[in-house]
Parts: C-alpha cells; structure tokens; sequence
C-alpha cells in the first residue's frame, strides 16, 4: 500500500508531484510578463493578450473535474503521465507559435495536459499520507509549492522575456517535464479508487458550456458591446447551462461534480475563497504588468523584479501556512490572507502615474503574505472529511475553483480598468485601475467572512455529516 512505504520514499512521492505543478504555476503567471512583448511581437490586441492567459485557465477549469476522476478510475499515475506529456507538448508549441491565434491554441493544449497534474497529485498525496497530522502537512507543503510557483512566476518570466525573449518562458518547462515523467515511473506508485464514478458526459460539456460562455461575453463585452445580442446570448446560455447541470447533477447516482460536496460549508468556504483569492492574483499580475511596463516604461526583468515582495513574502508564509493549518487550523491563516490581500488593493487604490516604487513595494509585500498564507487552508478544507476514494474528485472542484478564479480576475478586472480609461493606456491606467482594486479589496473583505464562517461550530458539524453520508454511499 502507498500509506505503508517508508517516510523518505513517501516524501520522494511528495517532491516528484510538486515539481510537476511548480513549472504549472510557474508558466500560468510568468505569461504574465511577457504580455507587451507578445503584443509587440505577434501584434496581438488587448483582447487576445487576455485571451493567451484564459484561454488557458479556461480549458483548465473546465476538464478538471474530469481529470481527478478519471486519474481515480484509469489510475493515476498512468494519468499523470499523460498530463506530463501534453504539457510538454503544448509548451514546444507556444514557444514555435507564429500567430496570437496559434498561440492561443497552443496554451489550450497545454491546459488540457495541466487539468490531469494538479487534481490527481493531490489525489496521490492524499493517499500517500494517511495520518490526517502529515497529511494536513504534505497538503501544507504542497499548496505552498503552488503558491510559491505562481509569486516567482513573474520574477522567471521577467528575466526570461528581457534576456532571452519571451519564447524561452516555455522552453523552461521541457527538460523538468521529461525529468518528472521519467520519475514518476521510477518512484510514484500506481493507484487506483476502490470504487470510481462512472463518467458524465453531458456534465462535462455543460462545465465547459457554462464556463467559456460567461468569461467570453465578459472579455468580449467591452468590444462588441454590453447590450450586443451575442454577449446577451453567451450569459443566457451560461445561466441555461447552470440550471441545467443543477438538475442533472442531482439526479445521477454518480455525477461528475457532486452536490452533496457543497453540503459541507467548510468545502464550500474553500471552493469559495479559491474563486476570490485566485480572481485577485490574476487581475493583481496582468493590471500590474500594464502598469509597470506600458505606464512606468519598466523592462520585462525590472517589471519582474518589483515583484519580489510579493515573491519573497509568498516564499516565507506559504510553508508557515501549512505549519499553523498542522497545528491551530485554517481560520487564523485565512483571516490574514483576507487582510493581506485587502490592504494591498486599499494601497493600490492610491496609484497614479509617478507613485513611488518603495510605496508600490509595501503594496506588493502585502499581497505575498496574503497570498502565500491562503492555499494550505483552502486545500486543507477542501480534502479535509472526503472519503480517500473521492480524493481525486473533492481536489478537483477546490482546482476548479482557482481556475475560474483566475478566469474571473483576467476577464473582469482588466474589463473594468479599460471601460474607465480615459485616453492612451500610458496616461490613464493608473485612474482607471482604481475601481479594479476596489474590487480586489472586495476579495479581501469576502475572506475575511468566509475564514469565519468555514470554521464555526455549525461548519463543522456540517462537514461530519456530509462526511457520513459519503462514506455510506
């Protein structure tokens, strides 16, 4: 049995998996950066600059679910591997891309390789370690490696864009992809659920229906128009779509994405806070990037380096996270995530265009310690009272969740800026940011609420009973 191998392999299998999603979390913010020269280079526009990250984040939240649940059925391992693969594949294609179109393809490709990493490691970690104290701890480990890999993303990919050009942030990943492959086949055990969900098609397609139709109509909205009738269409057909896979869902003995989970408020506060803290990091990375290198005429490398607050405080509160989540729980750690990120969006909603770089640096330190202690408490919450055999599925919505937030955060933070701005971009950005931050600080402010609610006595005793009811059925 996995539970049963001696601790270094255990820990071996631990390292293997959070190397795989360190060059994910790595690739999905150091884009980031080398969005201007992207534009320069392949003479994107704006809107297919938001595009080349979501179209990414947007094939990803859609097919992991899929992915967790298939990993528990075909195996995971075996899964993995082929996530691998993909990822390494769609990688060689964005750095050979010609086109923003093809660029665009090229990272849909490379999410679908991505859907299969990040739930079915953790579902390989969950069953790696079985005792709940290592297991909250290895969870701790490895939602601090995600959140690590997305702050140091924009340092990478800053230096990468202004020494080598920006095709070399996607070179970054072949050698670690063929180095985890090989690994895993060495070292990570093959494991399957005792007993896996049938697959639901019809859910699957609605997810995607849903999801792409909402982050279209908003991307899009600013240019064809809020009243056009294909932006009308896209949020009736997304509303349709939630209605109907509602129905569906609780109807299936076995569906895909299984209502009873939401019974739980502990995993609702999770998927919850996933969706405001990642919307807040993804709009915080590409209205940041606008602003540091089309308004202050920063470089890539020095655009990337102011970041490194943000980075450095990532790096030191994530593991911490992990500790304090091991030993006191998650409301501490979420409530200051929620003050983090909150005082960071109340700082940036002073910014014009001469603030000084140390007042955006205490900005930029705020946000880091904010978001480096928010993950070990959402994923802990999200696998915390799941069955083992559901570990694949329950990881997913909690990856799902930070997909759409991220989603979310590129299509309605920059949609908000530029429908204020004023002007050229260089001179009206920072006013025209100001209501975008505003809504970052409402981010803030919700997980705030949430770190209270997901723990009070009620929440729990609803995660026990949502607990029973699983592990009967």
């Amino acid at each position: 049995m996995i539970g049963d191998r001696q601790p270094g392999h255990r820990y071996l299998v631990l390292g293997i998996c959070c190397l795989s999603l360190f060059i994910v979390g790595i690739d999905s913010t150091a884009v980031n950066l080398a969005l201007p020269s992207i534009a320069d280079d392949l003479h994107a526009s704006p809107p297919q600059l938001q595009w080349v990250i979501d179209a990414y984040t947007l094939v990803l939240a859609s097919l992991l679910m899929l992915a967790g649940s298939t990993g528990d059925r075909f195996g995971r391992r075996k899964v993995f591997q082929i996530g691998l693969v993909l990822f390494g594949i769609g990688s060689l294609l964005c750095s050979a891309a010609p086109t923003p179109e093809l660029l665009i393809g090229a990272r849909m490709l490379q999410a679908i390789g991505g859907s299969m990493l990040n739930p079915v490691a953790m579902s390989i970690i969950t069953n790696t370690f079985r005792a709940p104290r290592e297991r909250a701890q290895a969870i701790g480990v490895w939602g601090g490696v995600v959140g690590l890999s997305m702050a140091l993303g924009p340092v990478i990919g800053g230096a990468l864009v202004d020494i080598v050009g920006w095709r070399s942030i996607f070179w970054l990943n072949i050698p670690v992809v063929i180095a985890a492959v090989v690994l895993t086949t060495r070292y990570v055990p093959e494991s399957r659920a005792e007993r896996s969900r049938r697959l639901d098609p019809l859910a699957q397609l609605l997810v995607i229906l849903l999801l792409a139709s909402v982050i279209f109509a908003i991307i899009e909205g600013r240019s064809l128009g809020w009243t056009s009738t294909t932006v009308i269409g896209c949020f009736a057909a997304a509303a349709t779509a939630t209605v109907v896979l509602v129905i569906h869902e609780s109807r299936r003995d076995e569906p895909l994405l299984d209502p009873r989970f939401f019974r739980s408020v502990p995993f609702t506060s999770a998927a919850l806070s996933a969706i405001l803290g990642f919307s807040a990091l993804a709009g915080f990375l590409f209205l940041n990037t606008l602003y540091l290198q089309d308004v202050r005429g920063l470089t890539p490398l020095h655009a990337g380096l102011m970041t490194l607050p943000m980075a450095v405080a990532t790096a030191v509160f994530a593991p911490l996270s992990g500790r304090i989540v091991g030993t006191r729980g998650p409301r501490l750690p979420m409530m200051l995530a929620g003050g983090g990120i909150g005082l960071s969006a109340a700082l940036l909603m002073q910014v014009d265009t001469d603030t000084s770089l140390v007042y955006l640096g205490f900005a930029y330190l705020a946000f880091g310690i904010g978001f480096g202690l928010l993950n070990a408490p959402i994923t802990n919450a999200a696998v915390s009272g799941m069955p083992r055999e559901q570990a694949g599925v329950a990881a997913a919505i909690a990856s799902t969740s930070r997909q759409v937030g991220s989603s979310l955060g590129v299509a309605v933070l920059p949609a908000i800026a530029l429908a204020n701005l004023d002007g050229p971009l260089a001179a009206g950005l920072p006013a025209a940011s100001h209501a975008a931050w505003a809504v970052m600080l409402g981010c803030g402010i919700g997980l705030l609420v949430l770190a209270v609610a997901a723990t009070s006595t009620p929440a729990l005793r609803s995660r026990e009973r949502v607990a029973a009811e699983l592990g009967a059925a």
